[in-house]
């Protein structure tokens, strides 16, 4: 694809000259006679360096580096200047030029200035793209999960991300809604700033409107002075409403006035405070009932449903369980170091139970069963007996029956195909508690249809 040079001269004679040359170079060239008509350009997009006179009537040379210098920080800036204006010149190169050149112009020293700083400018936008891949693999790694299930909801956070658009996160309490918000903002384009958190169903309905909006010395006893909301410190970032349909009637129609209008009043406050505020909500609450009953109004839920995201429970998706172990372990390495324990994974046993109980807790639940585990462990593996009873009473309520008499070979089929029916026909699963790999498993599975056990 052409690289498109803006080239911007009062004089005729050198803006046409110049942009013949480039032309003939295979770039793609457009003219500006002054500054404010190269600023105009410029802020149609799809340049990627600008050479500038630096001296012009109306809008210099030195007002349009200053620009592109604030808005387009990595379109480099060639200024061209006369002999008397050297001082000028480097002074521009201090304020952020790329180069600079004396008239009468040199165009091979030119075009090689050119040359060397739209490479630069390749070589820092792909520098750019690889550190944004790499962001977004760690983020996403972070929510640890790779069940099918949750590489849709990596693939929807991907595509959401860079977007301004409201995001509704629904889910059981405990699913990992917040961790979704995080991986949504990190990625975005305000992910630099601190995402702002409320947690709706915290607060009473009194200290959620002074909490989101803030309010004034006086608004109310005990405001001694002026303090603002969460909606205000969010300016230029994300806020995450958490519980968002725990919110009363009144904060409803607040909020909706946000979403549409972007401005909004401090309790007691006269003046309107405007905010540039990309919103992220998430409920375990059916919000469609809730709308249905009136306690939840149906253009704020609009408002907010502009992209939907479902965390599904645990229980759903139960193949990311040993990624979840495996990262509460290393989580808790230091509360284990502590406690003079080294402690490298989970017995058979003890995996079995967590796979066979249902978390009505979701993660929340399964972290603190690790930690806990990790307090009651003995050795360096996990065991059933180290797991909460409600836990290992799942693990403790399946056997595997195997007939006396039955030869090696017998019983390990009736274990395998038992232990495969458990899993509900997982096989990794299987594999995982029978302590085998998935291809020994499969291997095992073809000999037993191969007709050996006739």
């Amino acid at each position: 694809m052409k690289s498109t040079i803006l080239i911007i001269d009062d004089e005729k004679n050198i803006r046409e000259g110049l942009g013949a040359a480039f032309e003939i170079e295979g770039y793609s060239v457009r003219l500006a006679s002054g500054g404010k008509e190269g600023l105009e350009q410029i802020a149609k997009g799809d340049i990627d360096l600008v050479i500038t006179d630096l001296r012009m009537d109306g809008v210099s040379g030195e007002e349009v580096l200053r620009q592109v210098t604030a808005k387009n920080p990595g379109v480099p800036v060639i200024v061209l200047t006369g002999h008397g204006s050297i001082d000028s010149a480097v002074e521009a190169m201090r304020n952020g030029a790329y180069d600079f050149l004396t008239k009468p112009l040199n165009l091979d020293q030119l075009s090689m200035i050119v040359k060397r700083a739209l490479q630069g400018r390749e070589l820092a936008i792909r520098h750019n793209e690889l550190k944004a891949q790499v962001q977004t693999s760690r983020t996403l790694e972070e929510m640890v999960g790779k069940s099918a299930e949750m590489q849709k909801i990596a693939e929807l956070i991907k595509k959401v991300a860079p977007s301004k658009a409201s995001v509704l996160i629904t889910g059981e309490s405990g699913s990992g809604k917040e961790v979704v918000a995080d991986a949504i903002h990190a990625l975005s384009p305000r992910g630099a700033h601190e995402c702002i958190k409320v947690h709706c169903a915290a607060l009473s309905e009194t200290l959620l409107e002074s909490e989101l909006f803030g309010h004034e010395k006086g608004a109310f006893t005990g405001a001694d002075s002026m303090v603002k909301g969460r909606f205000e410190l969010a300016h230029g970032s994300t806020i995450f409403l958490d519980e968002i349909g725990e919110i009363n009637q009144a904060t409803q129609i607040k909020l909706l006035r946000v979403l549409q209008e972007k401005k909004f009043e401090r309790v007691g406050g006269q003046s309107t405070i405007e905010v540039d505020v990309r919103v992220i909500a998430a409920t375990n609450r059916n919000l469609e009932e809730e709308v249905k009953a009136g306690r939840f109004r149906e253009d704020l839920y609009y408002r907010l449903n502009v992209v939907r995201i479902n965390v599904p429970p645990l229980r759903e998706r139960k193949d990311d369980i040993p990624l979840l172990v495996n990262h509460f372990l290393k989580e808790f390495e230091g509360e284990a170091n502590d406690l003079g324990k080294s402690i490298t994974g989970i017995d058979n046993r003890a995996r079995d139970a967590l796979y066979k109980y249902d978390w009505p807790g979701n993660i929340r639940e399964l972290r603190n069963c690790i930690e806990s585990a990790v307090v009651m462990c003995s050795g360096n593996e996990i065991t059933l007996e180290d797991l909460p009873p409600s836990i290992s009473n799942a693990g403790a309520a399946e056997s595997v029956s195997i007939p006396l008499g039955s030869t090696l070979d017998e019983a390990e089929r009736i274990m395998i195909t038992q232990t495969l029916a458990s899993a509900k026909g997982n096989k990794s699963r299987a594999a995982e508690i029978l302590g085998i790999g998935r291809k020994t498993l499969q291997r095992k599975l073809d000999s037993f249809q191969g007709g050996e056990w006739q």
